[in-house]
């Protein structure tokens, strides 16, 4: 197991990190919405048989219940619903992936109300960096497509949504079997995700090679394996060391994006990811 536990961060990284640009090309065969209950109920189907063959845990007593489906409001309906639609409105997929690089400065800020350390000035200064960093990448030129107001909100949004899943995690203390827990979380996007989609988009799926692609990487890649390491080694360490993962999302995932879709990052955006590099690193170091 130990060895498991070494690897599953290099796994989540890679997973994760590929997941911005396979949305962003499923999104030119379906709309947001579609494509995620597409994603969602495809999860569903993929789990509900193993959860018959496995006979997982299920969660103990209301608040167990009620705590998974929170972290999958959080996960499946806010952020990726609202980092969906960012994508959609023209955000590339290594610049959203550069706004959830904030994450981890976000967990570290606000991680004493759930009973982790408090930082001192160079927490502030971090965040500080963090943020102008970010701020530099996400106004570089066509960086956010055609709505750049309205895409950068949607991102932090998105931002919120997985920071919230993150806090909350970590202080509920309760351990999900993946599988039970995945299988609930799906039904709950699903469930929240599809009247959405028949109330606001045509439905039209363009069955092409490459959403049948994206689709798989969506659904093994990131719904079943990436999420569920996530959630347990969440349950597993620190909740600031664990979200600190995300710093190394960006180059990753603009790596993929680039062999995915021949993004081109301008070079404000490449400082830009640097100083919130910087500013990362300082926050994981002073909350320590």
């Amino acid at each position: 197991m130990t060895a498991f536990w070494r690897a599953a961060p290099v796994v989540f990284l890679l997973l994760w990190s590929g997941g911005y640009g396979f949305a962003k090309l499923g999104l030119e065969y379906a709309e947001p919405m579609t494509l995620l209950a597409l994603r969602y109920s495809l999860a569903v189907a993929v789990l509900l048989p193993l959860a018959l063959m496995m006979r997982p845990h299920w969660p103990k007593g209301a608040g167990h219940w009620t705590a998974v489906a929170v972290t999958g409001f959080l996960i499946q309906g806010v952020y990726f619903g609202l980092a969906y639609l960012a994508m959609k409105q023209g955000m590339n997929a290594g610049t959203t992936a550069i706004i959830m690089a904030l994450q981890p400065a976000l967990v570290a800020t606000l991680a004493p109300l759930i009973g982790g350390k408090r930082g001192g000035r160079l927490l502030w200064l971090g965040l500080g960096i963090g943020f102008c960093g970010v701020l530099l990448a996400v106004v570089s030129e066509g960086s956010l497509g055609p709505s750049p107001l309205g895409a950068a909100l949607l991102a932090v949004g998105a931002l919120v949504g997985i920071t919230g899943a993150t806090l909350f995690e970590k202080a509920h203390g309760r351990k999900t079997d993946p599988v039970a827990g995945g299988l609930v979380q799906y039904a709950v996007g699903f469930t929240l995700i599809a009247p959405v989609a028949i109330a606001t988009e045509s439905l039209t799926v363009d069955w092409q090679p490459g959403l049948i692609v994206a689709l798989a990487w969506l659904v093994l890649g990131n719904s079943l394996i990436s999420i569920s390491l996530y959630i347990a080694m969440i349950a597993r360490g620190d909740v600031t060391r664990i979200s600190a993962l995300m710093y190394l999302v960006p180059p990753l995932a603009m790596a993929m994006a680039w062999v995915l879709l021949g993004e081109q990052l301008q070079p404000l955006a490449l400082v830009g990811l640097a100083l919130s590099a910087i500013g990362v690193y300082i926050v994981t170091r002073q909350t320590k």
